[in-house]
């Protein structure tokens, strides 16, 4: 019997199963006391939000070294939040150097689907962080609740306009979980709550990018200029470039604006009055309990398919309790 050319994720397979009988692969050497290496994939590297994931990460990395534990974290991922193909490659690529674990924020809920698995059947288990993933071949889920945090925002809009108006929707990009529950979310509570609201736009996406996203929310007030009293964005960068296109138009603060995470200039917009909330995410909190929970794994211990890690709304009347408190949501220490 003549073999044909074996299927790519039984290659994948014998390839780190090769590398680790042989003791090295790529660098790695088996050695028993080297405890563990993880890799943490985040959806980008630019935004705020990942460096608080990062931060998180790493802090657990040296809270575990310092109770005995050795964790060693490798951070890597794609420079833009639409490149799947580069973050496939990542996830890939550590499976080729045989990691101990993989924690993971899908870009796309879809098309991570089969490198996730391919690194299940290469003995490497994954946590998905942020945003979740159509599959159950991973150890849990450590994330927002999203879709309370799109009922928070349709909440607050729907209570400042008294029931009545229009609504803009500006969504982030196709295949993100996390926002599409956010999106789903603020939609479905705006018409149980608020039938009289009118969404008046709720099919046009930012990309990726705060300049994406700046563009798309000038075409949007362009196409319905007099017409908006409010609006909502459902992540970091949608919220920047919406927020910038309503500076450039002398809009900001006379449009009911409710933006999604917590940055140093999304935090001062909302204290000068351009936003009127913010739905606040905890991603040092994230990042952390991702690794925390991969090394619980890791040392046998059973851990929790989801870990809801909090949301909440910020405001400028809870502002300066929010500080205050020294919340945990962005770079606690």
């Amino acid at each position: 019997m003549r073999w044909g050319r074996p299927p790519h994720r039984f290659v994948l397979f014998l390839l780190v199963a090769l590398g680790m009988l042989s003791g090295t692969f790529c660098g790695f050497v088996d050695d028993p006391d080297r405890g563990y290496r993880l890799a943490v994939i985040p959806k980008g590297t630019t935004h705020e939000f990942w460096k608080s994931i990062q931060a998180g990460a790493e802090r657990a990395a040296e809270e575990l070294t310092q109770e005995g534990i050795p964790v060693e974290i490798f951070w890597k991922g794609p420079l833009k939040e639409n490149d799947r193909e580069q973050q496939i490659q990542v996830v890939e690529g550590f499976i080729s150097q045989g990691v101990d674990g993989i924690v993971l924020a899908p870009l796309d809920d879809r098309a991570l689907v089969r490198p996730v698995e391919e690194a299940r059947l290469a003995g490497i288990p994954a946590v998905i962080i942020d945003s979740g993933l159509e599959s159950d071949q991973y150890v849990s889920f450590v994330a927002t609740d999203n879709y309370r945090g799109g009922e928070l925002a349709a909440q607050r809009l729907g209570q400042r306009l008294e029931g009545n108006g229009k609504v803009l929707l500006l969504r982030y990009q196709e295949g993100s979980a996390s926002t599409s529950k956010r999106e789903q979310g603020f939609l479905e509570r705006l018409g149980a709550d608020f039938p009289d609201l009118k969404v008046i736009s709720s099919d046009q996406y930012s990309g990726p990018t705060r300049e994406t996203a700046k563009q798309a929310a000038e075409n949007l007030l362009n196409r319905f200029a007099g017409q908006v009293d409010a609006i909502f964005c459902p992540n970091e960068s949608s919220t920047a470039g919406m927020l910038l296109a309503l500076q450039d138009r002398a809009l900001a603060g006379k449009l009911l604006f409710v933006g999604f995470d917590e940055t140093p200039a999304l935090t001062a917009a909302l204290e000068k009055g351009d936003l009127e909330a913010l739905v606040v995410q905890n991603p040092d909190k994230m990042g952390y309990l991702g690794v925390r929970t991969m090394v619980r794994h890791l040392q046998g211990e059973t851990v929790e398919a989801r870990i809801d890690t909090g949301v909440f709304l910020l405001t400028r009347e809870n502002l300066q309790e929010h500080r205050q408190a020294g919340s945990q949501v962005r770079n606690p220490r």
